[in-house]
């Protein structure tokens, strides 16, 4: 049994699992920066220890200093929460080495999904659908020329050990190859410590879903519906729905049959995310993300299920007491993103409250949204009965915030969701760039 977590992250995913074991009765420690001494995780776990200074290669990226931190404070497991070495194979088996438990999927299955060629390969002999590509990693320029002729343009070269954009290049055509393959691989290599690179058919228009998933390892997969996570700036998510205004019954199900049946072959154990290109009806596999999700309060709050809770509870390998059929997705929910558009000592922080309404953050009035870490200040997250009470919910909710000392991204957020392609749930991953962009020419 687990008696003892050392939370290995910050911000609001650190009081997210700060409060889940408050709720199943485990001691709560928290890994903390220098530069985090004074964050509420800190201020709300039962113990707290420093892992480094401010820089994330000083504390946050430091297995070394976190799993020392975890077996000084006699802790029995690890919660890596999101990001940082949430998906590192190496941390995990590190973990796994000094006797910890890691919440989180095997060290193997982490290695084998943090490869996007891997991954892509594990997908097609599950039988998913993926994009028209590389079967391996681009060998050279010319092997870069042929692979393009074969898929056709525009492609998109990706880092296969790396996300979130990094080592990321759209090319149109092929006097355009050579001068991107050598940036992908450099921003690759720079990023990931791998300048390994693979190639796919790029999509003009797609839609981004994702399936979230919990397994326990022995046989039991569940899905709690998708995500619509389409809206994105730079590749980075700002708004994440449930359900997708755009899918049919028959594409759901097949869609979450897809990421089920790749979990079950691939021996899957805890939380995770099977995420897909949509364009027009048909859908693309495009990665597995072994881990929770920032926008995991969506699927919480339609499905019913904390996802934390099950993690936690996965880890000390238990089944889960449920099956597909009892899993029953209810009502709609919309999660918004607030971001600190400049860093700064935040002198009024007003989050919003009231029906349908649900918060986290790990700010409050006198907080300082520090640069050396990502900008995410808050998660507003509703869920109502129907899209159309949603959106509604949320603007009310939006107009309910005050914060005073940085500048935040509130008023981009509200344009998105009053625009009229977003509103009628017909648009695309370049939402962001059209409404901004005809926003500043009618400015």
């Amino acid at each position: 049994m687990i008696g003892s977590i050392l939370i290995a992250n910050r911000g609001e995913i650190a009081v997210r699992v700060v409060r889940a074991c408050k709720d199943l009765g485990i001691r709560s420690v928290v890994a903390y920066s220098t530069a985090d001494k004074d964050t509420l995780a800190v201020q709300m776990a039962d113990q707290a220890v420093c892992i480094g200074g401010p820089e994330t290669k000083e504390s946050y990226l430091k297995s070394k200093n976190i799993i020392m931190a975890a077996c000084l404070t006699r802790c029995d497991a690890v919660h890596p929460g999101v990001g940082f070495l949430s998906e590192n194979a190496g941390f995990a088996k590190a973990v796994e080495d000094a006797g910890l438990i890691f919440i989180g999927p095997r060290s193997e299955t982490i290695a084998l999904l943090g490869n996007k060629v891997a991954a892509r390969k594990a997908a097609l002999e599950a039988g998913l659908p993926i994009t028209p590509g590389s079967k391996e990693a681009i060998a050279d320029l010319e092997d870069a020329k042929q692979t393009a002729a074969q898929v056709g343009y525009p492609i998109i070269l990706k880092a296969a050990a790396g996300g979130g954009g990094r080592g990321m290049r759209i090319v149109r055509k092929q006097s355009e190859l050579a001068s991107n393959l050598a940036l992908a691989k450099k921003e690759a290599l720079l990023f990931f410590g791998d300048d390994s690179v693979h190639m796919e058919r790029y999509l003009e228009q797609p839609r981004h879903l994702e399936v979230q998933l919990l397994s326990d390892g022995q046989g039991t997969v569940v899905h709690l519906g998708e995500r619509d996570c389409s809206v994105q700036k730079n590749h980075q998510k700002l708004l994440e729905e449930s359900p997708s205004p755009i899918l049919s019954d028959s594409l759901r199900n097949a869609m979450c049959n897809d990421a089920v049946r790749l979990f079950q072959e691939l021996g899957y154990r805890g939380a995770g995310t099977v995420e897909f290109l949509l364009d027009g009806d048909a859908y693309y596999f495009m990665e597995v993300n072994a881990r929770l999700q920032v926008e995991h309060p969506v699927s919480e709050l339609v499905s019913d299920i904390d996802l934390v809770h099950a993690q936690i509870q996965i880890a000390q390998g238990k089944a889960l007491s449920y099956c597909q059929s009892d899993v029953r997705c209810k009502g709609y929910s919309l999660e918004c993103r607030i971001n600190g558009l400049s860093a700064g000592h935040i002198k009024t922080f007003v989050m919003p409250s009231g029906p349908h309404v649900r918060v986290d953050t790990y700010l409050q009035a006198g907080s300082v949204l520090s640069p050396y870490y990502d900008s995410l200040m808050a998660k507003i997250i509703v869920h109502t009965p129907t899209r159309e009470m949603g959106l509604a919910v949320m603007l009310r909710a939006l107009d309910e915030v005050v914060i005073e000392g940085v500048k935040t991204n509130i008023e981009e957020q509200k344009l998105l969701i009053q625009s009229r392609p977003f509103s009628s749930g017909r648009f695309s991953t370049d939402l962001y760039a059209k409404v901004i962009a005809q926003e500043k020419h009618h400015g």
